[in-house]
């Protein structure tokens, strides 16, 4: 998945000290043409932050979930169906649920912080 250069960061937020910021600000310096999604937010610094997948202005490849795994089931859904291939969960945003949904939908996944993986 860290050879997928679009990604989205689903749960991405203005605050320095949240994950969400932190995920999304380190994909972008690491070269990552990368996406925030957050319905609460229309910016996150400079850059646009996008109400769900399909408003962003192309198809990603990765989704990387920084949201509880109540709220990651919709965003699931919509990867499918936007035929994302690949999601990346966070620590603490998968469940057991999570997972057998996924499995069904036909999309691979990971659980792993991306903080650590893009080193």
């Amino acid at each position: 998945m860290l050879a997928q250069k679009a990604w989205a960061v689903v749960g991405a937020n203005q605050n320095p000290d949240k994950y969400g910021y932190m995920i999304f600000d380190k994909l972008k310096r690491k070269g990552y043409r990368v996406y925030a999604v957050n319905p609460r937010y229309t910016a996150i610094d400079a850059d646009p932050c996008y109400a769900s997948l399909a408003a962003l202005p192309e198809r990603v490849s990765v989704v990387n979930m920084v949201v509880s795994p109540q709220a990651g089931k919709a965003y699931l859904e919509e990867a499918a169906r936007l035929s994302i291939p690949y999601i990346w969960f966070q620590p603490g945003t998968f469940s057991e649920e999570l997972g057998a949904l996924a499995d069904r939908l036909g999309l691979e996944y990971v659980q792993a912080c991306a903080l650590v993986a893009t080193r």
